[in-house]
């Protein structure tokens, strides 16, 4: 039995076990769910027995299902590898793993392709005769096991049974595991990226990477090839990010800031029922359109007007970029300022309209003091957005890795050089792709130390406010 039908089993099974340990709770305790005096009252609501009764028939079935699946696989790749003849392994590993890919996707198709060598038909009908009987096993397995758990919790429903703490033991402890996800997956993400980052190190100095002024991260791929050296000073990397990011936070802080304001403060219910929607369409929008957009709308424009008052702009400016990214970004500076202003409590602008305050300088000395932790958090989001965004840059600013501080010349940003450098196939031994893991990282330690710095902030001001 394949794993999905072998799921839709235990669900039922868990549906029956939840009403059978239900019912065996009610037939225990003889019906005396309420009577204190009774000496066969439940401990734990009937539902809690059934829902113990699931845990046992359930859980361990399906933590089996889950592992037999993952490891099987890999267990029956190894043992088919291994009873390859040994002119297959003599040619080499390269060899043995092009034949046990043949191999595989011919055993994950179900049939055995005539055209294929001798050998790999063998392999690949040995693939498919482990596979099934690692399938029966699992089917037999899980069965048993789903059906011993039921009969266990079963068995062990009784009026003294602390069926409430059992299950909501498991309940945290499902709890704990979700909330573990999230962190195994980011110590994952961090690992991977150092270890890939400190092999290129080992090639490029980290002082040239950080500190040096010219990229170009071309290196020839064999040793008879020349022009290709390689140069990884990430300077102009840098330098393009945070002009781009500067400019589209320049014009999206303060627009989404007033924006918010004005929708929480000034605006009648009618028309925020229509702006705040209206204003978060733009949000829902693809980047690839904000990039269009930036491409052939904004980009010409601003190179006709600076030539117009004589001034020299590039067909791929960064003033273009940034200008439309701030846009996009606006939705998220106001909506999330705007849901932190109406969370300030109203007994602080009743109390500042009672003092005699406008409700100008309400907003200006109490409501956006209040909720600058909020708004601060905004901010952030939208620094991080920018930062991160690939689209638009592409787009718009295009892939020179210029060092200017001139918004009106093409510049390149971290994110981008990261797509160009991944994009295709690759062979990550070489400096060239190795450098994308390393702009990786520096990234996150620069927004770490965003967050480190906002959080600072968050903490002072909201001291003054508890």
């Amino acid at each position: 039995m394949n794993t999905l039908p072998l799921l839709l089993v235990l669900l039922v099974l868990a549906l029956f076990s939840f009403f059978l340990g239900r019912k065996r709770s009610l037939a225990v305790s003889k019906g005396n769910r309420g009577n204190y005096r009774a000496p066969n009252k439940l401990h734990s609501l009937p539902s809690y027995y059934g829902y113990s009764a699931m845990i046992y028939a359930v859980l361990p079935a399906l933590i089996v299902l889950l592992l037999w699946s993952a490891i099987s696989p890999v267990l029956i790749a190894k043992n088919v590898a291994a009873s390859l003849p040994a002119e297959i392994h003599n040619a080499g590993a390269t060899q043995v793993e092009l034949t046990m890919n043949r191999v595989e996707s011919m055993a994950h198709a179900g049939k055995i392709d005539p055209t294929a060598d001798p050998i790999q038909q063998a392999a690949a009908q040995h693939y498919l005769s482990l596979a099934k009987n690692s399938q029966n096993i699992k089917t037999a397995l899980v069965l048993l096991i789903a059906l011993g758990g039921l009969y266990l919790g079963w068995k062990m429903i009784s009026p003294q049974f602390r069926a409430r703490n059992q299950v909501e033991n498991v309940v945290k402890g499902l709890m704990i595991l979700a909330a573990s996800v999230a962190i195994v997956t980011t110590l994952g993400i961090i690992l991977s990226v150092l270890f890939e980052s400190i092999r290129f190190f080992q090639v490029v100095p980290v002082s040239e990477f950080l500190f040096g002024t010219h990229w170009s991260p071309q290196t020839a791929i064999r040793a008879d090839q020349t022009g290709g050296s390689g140069s990884f000073g990430a300077v102009p990397l840098f330098a393009g990010t945070l002009l781009i990011s500067v400019i589209a936070l320049a014009i999206a802080v303060p627009l989404g800031l007033m924006a918010a304001i004005y929708l929480s403060e000034y605006a009648q219910p009618k028309v925020r029922a229509i702006a705040k929607p209206t204003l978060e369409i733009l949000a829902g929008i693809p980047t690839v359109v904000y990039g269009f957009f930036a491409a052939l709308t904004v980009a010409p424009f601003i190179r006709q007007l600076g030539e117009a008052i004589g001034l020299s702009v590039a067909s791929e400016s960064a003033l273009a970029a940034g200008l439309v990214m701030g846009i996009m970004l606006i939705p998220f500076m106001s909506s999330l300022s705007d849901d932190v202003i109406n969370a300030v409590p109203q007994s602080l602008r009743d109390g500042s309209y009672g003092m005699g305050a406008t409700r100008s300088e309400t907003i200006k000395q109490v409501i956006i003091p209040a909720a600058l932790p909020g708004i601060v958090g905004a901010f952030l989001l939208a620094a991080s957005r920018a930062i991160g965004e690939t689209m638009v840059v592409v787009m718009a600013a295009g892939l020179s890795a210029n060092l200017t501080a001139n918004p009106l010349e093409a510049v390149t940003t971290v994110t981008v050089q990261i797509v160009t450098l991944l994009t295709g196939d690759q062979e990550f031994d070489s400096p060239k792709t190795l450098a994308a893991f390393a702009l990786g990282l520096t990234l996150f330690v620069l927004t770490l130390i965003l967050n480190i710095i906002a959080l600072r902030i968050v903490r002072k001001y909201r001291e003054q406010y508890d």
